[in-house]
């Protein structure tokens, strides 16, 4: 069976390819995240999911398309919900390329993450998938995260510090000294 798995970074990638490469997938990574900013943040993870491809000489497909007016739009009009908008935004395009491709089921690397809400996660995947009739496969691989951290380090991936958009690159240096001047004493 052919499968698109929408892939969020190259860190994220390995454990879940495995995994459904070992249940007998053939999987296609796809990197589409516009919600991803800065725009130089943007072209460093979609250069290691590159990278990360031809290094394990797999066929990846990418949307290079930096659209903040499509991300912006998507969330502004409800931010208590940015989360929910963003899955949609991602998972929509990956739903609509695997259709497009003729895949049986597409997927998202973005169920390894402990940060995710994996309960909108699924529920987005599954309406993506129902639009464009192809089903969603939700896998909950959170118990593959530490380890595709250690692999990425093994080999020298570049490793984000927050899931791309504005909002969690905040809160993930709110309460940090990163950055800040202090005056010597």
């Amino acid at each position: 069976m052919a499968v698109l798995l929408h892939t969020c970074c190259a860190v994220c990638l390995d454990g879940p390819l495995a995994d459904l490469q070992a249940s007998g997938q053939e999987v296609l990574p796809f990197f589409c995240n516009p919600n991803i900013q800065p725009l130089l943040e943007f072209r460093k993870r979609l250069k290691a999911f590159r990278v990360l491809g031809q290094a394990l000489k797999i066929p990846v497909e990418f949307d290079e398309t930096y659209d903040l007016d499509l991300f912006f739009g998507a969330v502004l009009a409800d931010l208590k919900d940015r989360c929910r908008h963003c899955y949609r935004l991602r998972l929509r395009a990956s739903a609509r390329r695997a259709a497009q491709m003729g895949a049986q089921a597409f997927a998202t690397t973005l169920a390894t993450s402990p940060h995710q809400k994996h309960d909108l996660l699924r529920e987005e995947g599954e309406r993506a998938g129902a639009e464009f009739d192809v089903p969603f496969l939700y896998r909950d691989w959170r118990g593959l995260h530490e380890a595709n951290v250690v692999v990425a380090k093994q080999r020298s991936l570049y490793r984000q510090q927050y899931c791309g958009s504005l909002w969690s690159e905040e809160e993930r240096y709110r309460n940090t000294g990163k950055e800040l001047y202090r005056e010597p004493t």
